[in-house]
């Protein structure tokens, strides 16, 4: 089988689809076989190894040293379910799934646990877009979920165009929030079709020297730390750190204040509500680019341009093609 595989560190050029076993599924494997994956941010960064840097001696030790130790990145996956191990009882072969599993994602097969965070894809949901779904939403999901947020908070979305911020924002209005997003002026128009109902340009406006107070602030982009955003903040309010500042990791407010942050929970029961609310249309994907597998530098390179907004997906294989 066809896999994007990656040998060292570095642009987007080191990455080369080169043919690999093809797994075999143990008793509680699923074999799915791919049609869609995503380029993400965190592919991107693992494959430049573009880490914080009090990460940077943990990140070569979790991911290899030299180099990295799994070769073939991708982090969410849409297909159909090729083959299932004998105690295997949530799904069969044939069956549409999505998902997310960190690494080996961009392959033409790949091994999934039954227990992990895989769900059934909705009916009317195209590979292409299922794949765009589940590290974002699910993501987004956990961060609200931790905070606990309840409807009539006022929600402030910093990054709202990218790949977990588009969630968040649906989901905030889902959850009866007051959402304000943050992002460029050229995605104003998309943001505030998710359903904010204000959107300030970054690059007119420090949303941190505004009146305005937030009971939470999501940072996707990283360049909000606490202390950035405690003047906005309700004194009993958080900041969700998605992607958090090195001085935030061992930080504890005073007062009533939270920080919460750390890789979020990958829980086959939200990935499960997501797709009702796909199903629903509460809740729609949003893609930005889709590139043909054997276009995958060229996705590498789009992401790393740090103009995506949503997803940016890969086409694996055509459905029903052998």
């Amino acid at each position: 089988m066809r896999a994007a595989v990656y040998k060292k560190y570095g642009p987007p050029d080191v990455v080369s689809i080169e043919e690999v076993p093809r797994p075999v599924p143990g008793e509680r494997d699923l074999l799915v076989r791919m049609v869609a994956s995503s380029v993400t941010s965190g592919d991107a960064r693992m494959r430049a190894f573009n880490l914080p840097k009090p990460f940077a001696i943990p990140g070569r030790l979790v991911l290899g040293i030299f180099g990295p130790r799994k070769q073939v990145l991708g982090v969410e996956f849409a297909g159909t379910v090729e083959a299932v191990g004998r105690a295997v009882t949530r799904f069969k072969p044939g069956d549409r799934v999505f998902g997310i599993d960190v690494f080996g994602c961009h392959a033409d097969y790949k091994l999934v646990r039954e227990d992990e965070c895989v769900a059934l894809m909705p009916a009317d949901l195209a590979f292409e877009e299922a794949a765009g779904v589940p590290f974002g939403g699910v993501t987004a999901l956990d961060f609200f979920n931790r905070a606990g947020i309840r409807p009539g908070q006022k929600v402030l979305i910093n990054g709202a165009s990218g790949c977990v911020g588009t969630y968040a924002v649906q989901l905030a209005r889902h959850f009866g929030a007051e959402v304000t997003g943050v992002c460029s002026a050229g995605n104003a128009g998309l943001v505030r079709a998710l359903g904010a109902e204000r959107v300030i340009d970054y690059a007119t406006t420090d949303f941190a020297s505004e009146p305005a107070v937030y009971d939470l602030v999501m940072d996707t982009v990283g360049n909000a730390p606490f202390a950035r955003c405690e003047p906005v903040l309700a004194p009993a309010g958080a900041l969700l750190a998605v992607l958090a500042a090195p001085e935030d990791m061992f930080r504890r407010p005073k007062g009533g204040r939270r920080i919460i942050g750390g890789t979020s929970a990958e829980r086959p029961e939200d990935l499960q509500l997501l797709a009702e609310l796909l199903a629903a249309g509460t809740i729609k994907p949003v893609i930005d680019r889709v590139y043909r597998f054997e276009e995958i530098r060229e996705a590498h390179g789009y992401v790393d341009s740090g103009r995506k907004r949503g997803a940016v997906v890969l086409a694996i294989q055509h459905h029903g093609a052998e």
